[in-house]
């Protein structure tokens, strides 16, 4: 057998393996950025709907993506099985386990627009909706071969099949659910229902930023020419321009460098790069990521003044970024790296306005499409179940002793004093 194929699907196993890792990093950042009453529930219901996730993409997910069908939807290749297939130079299965992968990632940042108020149980129901009809749509039409591929759509590793879809469902849901009780006045003003561990966002911040190459590098889905080095290096630039970005423009608007935003800066810089790192020159990645910080502060000011509570800034960090990151293309992309990837150079590179306008009509189309399907679906749910949303009261208790009925940090807890009958 070849040694390089032998070699392609190892690395992309490896490649898997870091992105379905990026799951604990959720978990950490999350957690670390709500309060400490929800925090077991927090990582309970990702390792869940993970699961939940992984079956429906077997299922249904995969086929709908990447089957036989129209510029719409695939019609194949479900309960996928298939041992002997080879896609993209690798084994089928190799291939089928990194794109469940990116799909549980999306799904996982829907769930940002959930944080501290959603129940259990719209959770499992949304996860099986989400990933059977909304993810696998804007997939196969950028990445299974739709009418956007057709156009020349660019997004190497997901900007917007991944993020922007995550997000735009994250948007649905926070402005179904309402803010969380206490984060605005009656004037409008909004409080800070600060996070109970900036120690544990942090690290979260850390296991994505590992994971993203993974998720970036392994989108190459090989080893020939070791271009994933390449697509590496304009990831590690862009994510420390966020950063950097990030926290001096806090530090001048506010006077303190503050950490979450700075936090942030570094997931906006990586989400911005996804879609463009392989076709731009590193001095473009840096000035990606630095755009991707600067805009993260602004908007996270912005939706908190429009009273949409975002507990995990999913909406700054995975939307906003995500559309300047696949806009971005438009603008960057050199020549000779679009023609290596199958695409079009960009406006800078006198590819002309043709690249830049088939990406802002991806951005819109995908965009409007995840948010409506998403908001129809959970508007649906709320009125069938009764409200999507924790009673005031179990929100008030947390999550953890409300859907679960025990902490995460009991030790941390007032012990339950018994008496007998």
């Amino acid at each position: 057998m070849d040694p390089i194929y032998l070699m392609n699907n190892v690395w992309i196993i490896i490649c898997f393996t870091l992105v379905l890792l990026m799951q604990g990093g959720f978990i950490l950042l999350e957690a670390g950025s709500t309060r400490m009453k929800n925090a077991g529930h927090i990582a309970g219901k990702t390792i869940f709907t993970v699961g939940v996730a992984s079956l429906v993409f077997w299922a249904v997910g995969y086929g709908f993506i990447y089957g036989e069908g129209n510029t719409f939807i695939g019609l194949s290749d479900f309960f996928y099985g298939d041992f002997t297939s080879v896609v993209d130079g690798l084994a089928g299965s190799v291939d089928f386990m990194f794109q469940l992968a990116f799909a549980a990632i999306a799904l996982t940042i829907a769930f940002g627009g959930f944080a501290e108020r959603g129940k259990l149980s719209a959770y499992v129901i949304f996860a099986i909706l989400f990933s059977a009809f909304v993810y696998p749509v804007v997939a196969h039409w950028i990445w299974g071969g739709g009418w956007l591929a057709d156009h020349g759509k660019q997004d190497f590793a997901g900007s917007t099949v991944v993020h922007l879809t995550g997000a735009m469902a994250a948007l649905a849901a926070t402005m179904i659910l309402k803010p969380r009780i206490g984060k605005y006045n009656k004037d409008g003003s909004a409080n800070d229902l600060a996070g109970h561990n900036q120690v544990y966002t942090a690290l979260g911040v850390l296991v994505l930023w590992v994971g993203w190459f993974g998720f970036n590098a392994g989108s190459t889905l090989g080893v020939e020419d070791a271009f994933f080095g390449y697509v590496a290096l304009n990831t590690q630039l862009a994510a420390a321009a966020g950063a950097i970005a990030a926290m001096f423009i806090v530090w001048a608007v506010a006077g303190k460098a503050d950490i979450p935003t700075t936090l942030n800066g570094a997931l906006a810089g990586l989400v911005a790069i996804t879609a463009s790192c392989a076709f731009v020159a590193p001095w473009a990645a840096v000035v990606i990521g630095l755009i991707g910080g600067l805009i993260v502060f602004f908007s996270m000011k912005f939706f908190e003044k429009a009273r949409i509570d975002d507990p995990i800034f999913a909406l700054s960090v995975h939307g906003v970024a995500g559309v300047w990151g696949t806009i971005s293309t438009g603008f960057f992309a050199t020549p000779e790296l679009a023609a290596l990837n199958g695409g079009s150079a960009g406006l800078l590179y006198g590819g002309g306005f043709g690249q830049l306008g088939v990406q802002i009509m991806g951005v819109v189309a995908c965009g409007a499409f995840a948010f409506i399907v998403s908001y129809l679906i959970l508007k649906a749910m709320d009125r069938v179940m009764g409200g999507i949303r924790v009673t005031e009261e179990e929100e008030i208790i947390g999550l953890d002793l409300s859907e679960h009925g025990s902490y995460g940090y009991p030790e941390s807890m007032p012990e339950k004093t018994s008496k007998g009958a």
